[in-house]
């Protein structure tokens, strides 16, 4: 998308988009949405529309998200913290850390397990919803 016009009405712009009042609704604090659990790695959706969800996936070490696929949405994974092994199929792994970001398009496997011996977080961004699940364990 191209976009015409100065600095300063582009400044000008981002100023409105961003005005406080929709700021709070927009803005997430991670330590505020990130949970735990010790049975389970733990998926915690903080933000959903018709068009996407953001998520974010907390994993204690060992723990694990099963390979799966949707057929109807993407799906990115952003590392935060720790390390981990991603799994984009049958017998593929790769070791991912803090800082990775991984895409998954309609239909291709994806699952991840906590290899370390530290927390896992990630971020999930998905859409369109409702994505349906297609375990592949």
């Amino acid at each position: 998308m191209e976009t015409r016009g100065s600095i300063s009405e582009m400044e000008a712009v981002e100023v409105m988009a961003s005005s406080p009042s929709q700021i709070n609704e927009r803005l997430f604090k991670l330590d505020e949405v990130v949970q735990f659990d010790s049975e389970a790695g733990k998926k915690t959706i903080f933000y959903e529309t018709e068009k996407m969800a953001l998520a974010v996936w907390c994993l204690e070490p060992g723990q694990k998200v099963v390979n799966h696929s949707h057929s109807n949405a993407d799906d990115i994974w952003i590392c935060t913290e720790g390390t981990g092994t991603f799994y984009p199929g049958y017998g593929e792994a790769v070791e991912i850390t803090k800082g990775d970001i991984i895409y998954s398009e309609p239909g291709q496997q994806h699952g991840m397990v906590n290899t370390g011996t530290e927390r896992f977080v990630f971020i999930g961004i998905a859409g369109p919803m409702p994505m349906d699940f297609i375990s592949h364990e």
